[in-house]
Formats: C-alpha cells, sequence, structure tokens
C-alpha cells in the first residue's frame, strides 16, 4: 500500500509539473496573405534560429506550437520571394496573432512555387468535387486531379493525354467527333465515364477535349450522382474539366507545337484588363491544332476557342462569364467490331488478328464536320463571412455530319460452310451522321454555409438544379460495303471512298434510318452537410431527390412522342473521416449512391423502377512532410442492382424482361504524389478492378462484364527540373502505363477475344525560363504496337516525336 501511495504522490506530482509547463508554453498563429489579398500557400514560418516553424497551408494560415516565453524573429521565407522578418515577444500561455503580406501577387507566388520545385502536382483542395470547399484529407471520396503543371511537363494537348496520368482510368475509344457522342471513352472501377462536365456543371464536347484552357482535370471516383446526378455522370464517376479564369493584371504565352504525321499546333494565353477601375478582366485561349496518323486518310484538325470575363462588382458580389466554341473536320480512326463468334475466326487475339496495323482501309475524304458551342454564366454573392451565394448557368450545343467508317472481321465460313477456321477479310461498313445536333442546359443555384450548432461545425451546401436535353440526332447506315483483305493488299483496298459510299446509298431502295429524338427535363433539390464532430473526427451526410420527365423519342417526321415517362429516385451519400495525425493522415469510408433511369414495363406488367448501383469504400490518405508526400490506398465494392435483362420463362412471350439482374464491381486502388527533394516530382498509381454478372443472361452469367477494360492498370511519371546552377530551368521526365489482357468479348456464344496487356513508355525533357519554355517528348518510346476496344479492336498510335516552344508575356 505504501508503495502505491509513493507512486501516486510522484505521478501527481511529475503530472502537476508537466501541467504547470505545459501552460507555460505559448502559440504562434497567423496568415500569410499576397499583395493582392490571396492566402500564400507553401511559405515558410519560422522562429529564426530556433528551429521551430511550419508551413502556410492553402489558406495561407500557419500554427507553431509549444514556444517557451522570450524574445525572438519570426522570419517569413521561401525561394523566390523576399524575406520578411518581425521580432515578437512571448508570454507564458499567450496565444499571439501574427500576419502578413508578402511583395508578391498570387499569379506571380504561383509562379514561383511552381519553378522552386514545390510539390506542383498535387492539389489539396478542390469546390467541385463536394460542392463544398474540402481538403483532400477532409474528403471520404477518393479522386485523382491532375493539375496544369503535369500537363506542362508531359505537352499535354488534351484530357486524353491528362487521363494517362489518373489511377485506374483506362482509354478505351477516341473520340468519335458524333453530335451527342462527345469526347473520349473510358474506364474507372468497371464502368464507362465521360468527360460530360466542365467547372462542376454541364460541359459536352463533340470532338477532342482540348486542354488549352485546361487549369486541372479532376477524375472523380464512384457513384456520385448525389451531388452530380445521373445523366453527367456513371457509376464509375465523373470527370469534371477545371478551365482557367481571368486573373488580375496582364500576361499569356503563345505556343507553337510540331511533331510526327504532320501534327501542328498553335496556341494562346492572353490575359488583360477591361477596365482596372471597375475590376473587368478579361482571358482568351485559343488552339488550332492538325494531327494526321501511322495510318493514312487518316486526321483531325479544328479550332478552339475559349473567352472569359470576370467582373468583380464589390466585396459580395461578382461574375464570371465564359465560352468554348469548336469546329473541325476528322476521319474516324479505324475500329474492328466482332459479329461472328470468336472460334469462326481461328484466333482469339488482337496480337493473332493479322490485320495490318498501318492501314486505315478507308479511301479519301471519308469525313466529317463538327462543332459545338458551350456558354457558361456565374454570379456569386457572399451574404456574410459564412454564407454565400452560387448560381451557374450552362448552355451546351453539339453538331456532327458526315460519315462514321467502322469494320468488322468475316470468317471464311461465311463464304465456305466448310471451311476451317480463320478470318482473310474485313468488312467495311458506315454509320454517317445527317446534321445530327444535340442541345443542353443547365441552372444550378447553391446556398453554401459555414455554422455551428452547439460546439459542432458545419459546412453545407444546399442547391437546386434543373437540366434539360434537347436530341435532334439521325444515324443512317449499312454493314456491308465491301469486303477486302485484311493485309490490305486487297485489289479493291482503294475503292472505299466517299464517292463511291455515297453512289451506294443512292442505289439503296431504302437507306436503315435510326433518329434518336427526345426530349428530358430533370428537376433536382440536394443538401449536403460536413460535420466536424471534433476536429480529428468528420462525417458528410447528403440526399438528393431527382424527378425525371422524359417526353418520349420521336422523329424528324414529327411523328408523335412515343415511350414517355417520369421518374422519381432518392440518392443518398454518407462519410466518415478520422485523422489520426491530423492534416498528415485520415481514415476514411463512403457509401455512395448512382441510379439510372429506366422506362418500360416487366413480363408481369409492373412498371421498371430506377437501376441504382450503391458503394462502400474505405482507405486511408496521407499528407506528410509538409506535403512533400501525399497518397491514398482504398478498397471498394459497387453493387448495381435492378438491371433489366430478358425473360425466358414465357414462350409465349419472347420479349419478356424482368428486373432483378446485378453486377458487382469491386476493387482497390493505390496513388502516390511525392517530392521528395527540390524539383524531383513523381506520381504513380496501381488499380485493380474484379467484376462479374449476377442473375444475368445464361450467355453472360458470372463473367466479366466486356465493357470495363482490363482488371490491372498502372502508371507512373518521374520529373526532375533544376532549380539552381548552370542548368537552372532544365528539366525532364519519363514514365509509362501499363493494362493487363482485356477481354472485349466474354460471352458463352461469342466466345473470349482478348486485347493483349501492354507497356507503353513515354519521355520528355524541357526547358523552363521566366520569358519562355522550350520543351520535346517522345509518346511509345519503344513503338509498340497496342490496342484499346469498347467492345472493339483499336490500333493506337506508335511512336510520336513532338517539340514545342512558348513564349511567355
Amino acid at each position: 500500500m505504501l508503495k502505491i501511495r509513493l507512486f501516486s504522490i510522484t505521478f501527481l506530482l511529475t503530472f502537476t509539473s508537466l501541467l504547470s509547463f505545459a501552460q507555460q508554453l505559448s502559440t504562434i498563429s497567423g496568415t500569410v496573405i499576397t499583395s493582392d489579398g490571396k492566402p500564400a500557400a507553401y511559405i515558410s514560418v519560422g522562429l529564426k534560429g530556433k528551429g521551430l516553424g511550419n508551413v502556410t497551408n492553402e489558406k495561407g494560415i500557419f500554427e507553431i506550437q509549444r514556444v517557451k516565453p522570450g524574445s525572438y524573429i519570426l522570419r517569413v521565407s521561401a525561394v523566390g520571394i523576399q524575406n520578411i522578418e518581425r521580432p515578437v515577444v512571448i508570454t507564458a500561455g499567450e496565444n499571439k496573432i501574427v500576419d502578413f503580406v508578402i511583395n508578391q501577387n498570387s499569379n506571380q507566388l504561383n509562379e514561383v512555387n511552381i519553378n522552386q520545385g514545390v510539390n506542383k502536382y498535387i492539389a489539396k483542395k478542390s469546390e467541385f468535387i463536394s460542392k463544398i470547399p474540402l481538403n483532400n484529407l477532409e474528403n471520404p471520396q477518393v479522386y485523382t486531379t491532375i493539375t496544369k503543371e503535369i500537363m506542362a511537363d508531359q505537352l499535354v494537348f488534351s484530357v486524353d493525354d491528362a487521363a494517362r496520368n489518373a489511377t485506374g482510368i483506362q482509354k478505351m475509344w477516341e473520340s468519335t467527333s458524333r453530335g451527342g457522342d462527345g469526347g473520349a471513352y473510358y474506364a474507372s472501377r468497371g464502368f464507362i465515364v465521360q468527360a460530360k462536365l466542365r467547372n462542376g456543371i454541364a460541359g459536352n464536347v463533340t470532338g477532342r477535349n482540348d486542354a488549352a484552357n485546361l487549369e486541372n482535370v479532376e477524375f472523380i471516383k464512384g457513384p456520385s450522382a448525389t451531388l452530380f446526378g445521373s445523366t453527367l455522370t456513371s457509376y464509375g464517376g465523373l470527370i469534371n474539366r477545371i478551365t482557367k479564369k481571368p486573373f488580375e493584371g496582364t500576361g499569356g504565352a503563345v505556343s507553337f507545337s510540331t511533331g510526327s504525321y504532320d501534327f501542328n499546333r498553335v496556341s494562346t494565353d492572353f490575359n488583360f484588363p477591361v477596365n482596372k477601375d471597375n475590376h473587368i478582366y478579361a482571358r482568351l485561349n485559343t488552339s488550332y491544332n492538325y494531327k494526321g496518323s501511322f495510318q493514312e486518310n487518316v486526321y483531325d484538325k479544328g479550332f478552339f476557342i475559349a473567352p472569359s470575363l470576370s467582373y468583380k462588382v464589390n466585396d459580395k458580389l461578382d461574375f464570371v462569364f465564359d465560352a468554348e466554341i469548336s469546329n473541325g473536320k476528322n476521319t474516324l480512326k479505324p475500329f474492328v467490331f466482332f459479329y461472328f463468334p470468336v472460334a469462326q475466326l481461328g484466333f482469339d487475339r488482337a496480337d493473332q488478328a493479322g490485320i495490318a496495323y498501318d492501314k486505315s482501309f478507308t479511301g479519301d475524304a471519308m469525313k466529317q464536320k463538327y462543332n459545338s458551342s458551350n456558354f457558361f454564366g456565374q454570379a456569386n454573392y457572399k451574404f456574410n463571412d459564412n454564407w454565400s451565394s452560387h448560381t451557374s448557368f450552362s448552355s451546351n450545343y453539339s453538331f456532327s455530319n458526315g460519315r462514321g467508317t467502322y469494320l468488322f472481321l468475316v470468317p471464311n465460313s461465311y463464304f465456305n460452310p466448310a471451311a476451317a477456321p480463320g478470318a482473310e477479310v474485313l468488312s467495311r461498313a458506315d454509320q454517317s451522321t445527317d446534321n445530327s445536333k444535340i442541345f443542353t442546359y443547365e441552372v444550378q443555384q447553391n446556398f453554401n454555409g459555414t455554422f455551428n450548432l452547439g460546439s459542432v461545425k458545419n459546412r453545407m451546401v444546399l442547391g437546386l438544379d434543373y437540366l434539360r436535353q434537347n436530341s435532334d440526332q439521325l444515324f443512317y447506315s449499312i454493314d456491308t460495303f465491301d469486303v477486302t483483305n485484311k493485309n490490305g493488299t486487297g485489289a479493291n483496298y482503294n475503292d472505299f471512298t466517299e464517292t463511291n459510299l455515297a453512289a451506294f446509298y443512292a442505289a439503296l431502295p431504302s437507306v436503315p434510318k435510326y433518329p434518336y429524338n427526345f426530349k428530358t427535363n430533370t428537376y433536382s433539390a440536394y443538401v449536403s452537410d460536413v460535420i466536424n464532430l471534433t476536429d480529428r473526427l468528420i462525417a458528410l451526410a447528403a440526399l438528393r431527390v431527382d424527378r425525371f420527365d422524359n417526353k418520349g423519342n420521336s422523329d424528324r417526321a414529327g411523328s408523335a412522342p412515343r415511350g414517355a415517362y417520369k421518374q422519381t429516385v432518392f440518392s443518398p451519400k454518407f462519410g466518415l473521416v478520422f485523422q489520426p495525425i491530423k492534416d498528415q493522415l485520415s481514415l476514411f469510408a463512403n457509401y455512395q449512391n448512382g441510379f439510372n433511369n429506366v422506362n418500360g414495363i416487366d413480363y408481369k406488367g409492373d412498371t421498371f423502377k430506377a437501376e441504382q448501383a450503391n458503394q462502400m469504400e474505405g482507405g486511408v490518405k496521407t499528407n506528410i512532410f509538409n506535403g512533400k508526400l501525399t497518397g491514398s490506398v482504398s478498397y471498394y465494392y459497387i453493387k448495381v442492382k435492378d438491371i433489366v435483362r430478358g425473360y425466358n420463362q414465357d414462350a409465349s412471350n419472347p420479349n419478356a424482361q424482368i428486373q432483378d439482374g446485378n453486377k458487382i464491381s469491386k476493387g482497390i486502388e493505390a496513388e502516390v504524389i511525392a517530392n521528395p527533394v527540390d524539383g524531383l516530382n513523381i506520381i504513380a498509381g496501381f488499380a485493380y478492378n474484379d467484376n462479374h454478372l449476377e442473375n444475368a443472361s445464361p450467355d453472360v452469367e458470372g463473367r466479366r462484364d466486356a465493357y470495363s477494360a482490363a482488371p490491372y492498370s498502372a502508371n507512373l511519371w518521374i520529373s526532375y527540373k533544376f532549380n539552381a546552377g548552370s542548368l537552372k530551368g532544365f528539366g525532364l521526365g519519363a514514365g509509362g502505363n501499363y493494362a493487363s489482357d482485356n477481354k472485349i468479348v466474354n460471352s458463352v456464344s461469342q466466345g473470349v477475344f482478348i486485347l493483349p496487356a501492354y507497356e507503353v513508355f513515354n519521355a520528355s525533357v524541357f526547358y523552363d525560363h521566366s520569358r519562355f519554355r522550350i520543351g520535346a517528348k517522345v509518346d511509345n518510346f519503344t513503338n509498340q504496337k497496342y490496342w484499346t476496344g469498347y467492345s472493339t479492336m483499336n490500333p493506337q498510335d506508335l511512336r510520336t516525336f513532338t517539340g514545342s516552344i512558348t513564349y511567355k508575356f
């Protein structure tokens, strides 16, 4: 008992001493801002000569803890800015607040950070992913942001190029440039996704997504209908383009790029004041792009213009107006479909097919024209420091007219039933668009607020959204113009021309036409609340109600609409984040929902309900060593339910359907973005996806979905820039992408056809000066032949070289 008492007294005295000492320690905190009043991020603030300090976060806030009483020199410093020193006197237990203003404006500071090797490949915060400004560590959702710095180092000219760096994202189809089709098709978590959003609202394009006006590209993972609806997203997520905005001042850049296969590109970026006194600034981004191909008669050329205007009325109200206008002409890259069972072809892999890799199998002038016009506006009003209003409007127009050629393999047994398995010829086909167009309009109103319920901090968004689509698309097609030898040596190889195809259509008694004419309205309301239960524990709860009104399908002849229906869906979302080490390590979990509206009745006559996808995900996010190492690892499980499939239990009704199908998609994603030493930047990712169909047709029951890309994928990019010495400004980078075997045909009746695994390596070199930048890159420098596909076989680019020079002013 005496020992216990002695121990208790000793412990009490020690604890009292420690508490007394702790009470004598102080905290110095404050904010560092730029000369134009913006937060100054990644600035070092420390006690001179004491080895005690910290780095400002993205809000410009710093905090130095456990400071003993005394007199100090508080120093603000960063490479490329003028140091600031200020004496401070700290008394016992005092919490001192000291603020600083540096000489650089926000634009100059951003340039300093980029040039001095800060972890430029990370974007710590997004205003769009949760429609609330959240740090990555606070957000229970997984996403990858490709910054403009990555795009500059890699000479990226499109979203396609940027997507190489997004973990778990695989390109399946290049853009078809057809009205309504939009840009390229990608796979994410076993589902198809396209880049349909721009700054968080509708931003469809007809052709390739040009990077001339891009600040960042966000690849947001998993079902995301709660905040973004179902029309512009998929169960795999969404792609959101963040555009450049006007800034205070004058500046810009002009770039010229050239390279293999007649590639030529000119782009401009010009920011200027319209009226300084009234705080009106404008920015103009433009590009002209021509790209040929290693395959003959394949090209894409077009113009892109993106003006923007900002008007700051006062400290409470500001407006932003911008547009994207594109116009172009192209021929489609060849892609091969599979209309016959694989067993009849005599091979089951693309590298065994024997199709001439460098042939397009089309003649001259097989082209289509495309254009799109997108207009945007936003009004932001600040009620007070805690509440604000954001009103956005988007108007999108997409158009195409012309040829859409494609190919498919024809087995020898089609011509001779006694022939052995094999396929020596390709059928050349076409699906043209006839002045196809689609209009999309979106109006969105968000109210953002921060408030406390007791001691619990809440960050909330209340939103209303209206989305309208008006489609007037018309396709017409033939599945066989002729057949030609797959090695490109047939006597009729050059016959597939615009003149001959037009004559072929004219000779038909009737041309098969496929109108896609509809009008839909979607009315939505949503609420999302991020709740700081403690300073380390954060919960997110959100709910959307979505009213879908399909006016029915019609045609250009004005036939009465058919198939009109309405559907109401509720979409919830939940998340939980715990930070064992605040602002450095977070454990997260989420439940996310997506849905698709479905029309029709089942075999019993019951109306179909909306198809639903629910995701459960958990993982870890890090941001350590003052932002030099960030990353995430997560496991997800997505179940899609209420998939409509054929019902084969009623012989009297062969077209009967039942809504009980499921798709299970699960996997792992890991990503690292690092800046281990000054000038060295790394981005790396690995993804694995396993999916299968349940309660499906016996033809595909239990099989991997053929539209979900390869199960394994990886990406890596390493860049180094010299920031001092005689090589200052010089940099180089290298990396690549890997994808495993991809089953693009996978059924009992059709068999299995595989696009083989590939590793593609790329490299770049550059010299960056304050007034100019010179760069060069080589893509696919091993000249590998490889294929991607969306149930198709699409040959990809061979080795290409590109050089670029930029003048900055």
